[in-house]
């Protein structure tokens, strides 16, 4: 049976933390459950399958570029080029897969390139000459829109052809039921044998752990998350596989953040660079390797973008990429000071930008609301951040 004191223990412990400012994600989650509330009493097809499939889809592009902005706000620096890279990734990837006649997989490997590139002169310039990372990723934004205009060359627009693998994987290809509720299954019990170990580990070392019963109420609630959740969207199209590679990038992304000495070493940048070089980590390694990521991650974006919409032009990664991109981040959690948040911010975050937009074009209001609601969403999610590390110094936790 499982232990009554033990499940007592967690929700004390889970309550202490609210209290000393550790609010990790439940603003976020108690934000999203109002969205989802307000606009399925508007509009009743907000909830149905078929636009969950779609918002779902929605969420992969922008998503995994905010998955990049988490890296660099970690350690409390900033890129606001992240549009334009994905873009250039876009006209890239067209040109050498469509022009020239690239091999597919060739094709996306020189885009991708193309955005690590520019994360390694990003980090070039920043651990070498001490630039400010707004200045340069500023002029990142400006330089890399004009370089993709001049690779799109005068067409402009270049259209990917749909009977390719790249357009399929972003507009057709679902699994099959069967398929998702075993995955499901496996994801559960994967979160549960790491749970499990990571008990056993801090127990042997004398530290607080999770208990059993802990392990076991959380992994039942993400089983049954997932199986509805599956379920639920196997009665449209079912669970997109783009959609699937975004959340495999969230998870070995957590994975990297919260089980590697690189990850670790993050967190403690963004804490506090000085402490962290004194305790003999290359700093300027770590902040080298988290600007490469972001515009590697931005530039996967923006093949996702791209093979959504059958197309790279000279709009790829323009308008409201960058600012949905950040609002993701800080939205789902990524502090602005450094330190604090998760893979899982750009996860959280990027639904609530979504379905903000999905329920407002539903309610067929033009883009001017949708602008000003995310902003407002934006403002609160920096008060709540704040607030928080505010009560976290006052109690001694910050």
């Amino acid at each position: 049976m499982l232990s009554s004191s033990g499940l007592r223990r967690a929700a004390a412990a889970f309550v202490e933390r609210v209290r000393g400012g550790d609010l990790g994600s439940l603003p976020v989650i108690v934000g999203l459950v109002l969205i989802w509330t307000v606009f399925q009493a508007m509009n009743p097809v907000f909830l149905s399958s078929t636009n969950l499939v779609n918002l779902t889809m929605q969420c992969a592009a922008i998503g995994t570029i905010a998955l990049g902005i988490v890296l660099v706000l970690l350690v409390g620096e900033i890129d606001l080029s992240v549009g334009s890279v994905s873009g250039l990734a876009a006209a890239v990837l067209a040109v050498t897969f469509v022009q020239l006649q690239w091999h597919s997989i060739l094709a996306l490997l020189a885009a991708v390139a193309a955005g690590a590139l520019v994360g390694l002169v990003y980090g070039f310039l920043y651990t070498r000459f001490g630039l400010p990372s707004f200045v340069i990723t500023l002029a990142g934004l400006l330089g890399f829109l004009g370089l993709q205009l001049w690779v799109l060359g005068d067409t402009g627009s270049i259209n990917l052809p749909f009977d390719s693998f790249i357009v399929q994987f972003a507009q057709q290809m679902f699994l099959p039921a069967w398929a998702s509720y075993v995955l499901a299954v496996a994801a559960a019990a994967g979160y549960a044998w790491a749970r499990v170990l990571r008990a056993r580990r801090r127990a042997a070392a004398n530290l607080m752990s999770q208990s059993y019963a802990e392990i076991a109420v959380r992994s039942a609630v993400l089983l049954v998350f997932l199986a509805v959740s599956a379920w639920y969207l196997n009665l449209s199209r079912g669970v997109g596989v783009m959609f699937l590679f975004f959340l495999a990038l969230v998870v070995v992304m957590n994975i990297a953040l919260t089980r590697t000495r690189w990850g670790r070493a993050v967190y403690a940048v963004g804490g506090s660079v000085e402490a962290t070089r004194r305790a003999g980590i290359r700093v300027d390694r770590i902040f080298v390797s988290v600007f490469v990521l972001c515009s590697t991650l931005a530039a996967v974006g923006g093949i996702l973008a791209a093979a959504r919409l059958a197309a790279a032009n000279q709009s790829s990664g323009a308008a409201d990429t960058n600012l949905n991109a950040i609002a993701a981040a800080v939205i789902g959690g990524a502090s602005l000071f450094g330190g604090r948040g998760t893979a899982f911010s750009a996860l959280l975050g990027i639904v609530v930008i979504q379905s903000i937009s999905s329920g407002l074009t539903l309610m067929n209001l033009d883009s001017s609301v949708r602008y000003m609601v995310t902003g407002v969403v934006l403002v609160l999610a920096v008060i709540v951040d704040s607030m928080s590390r505010r009560t976290r110094a006052a109690t001694g936790r910050a």
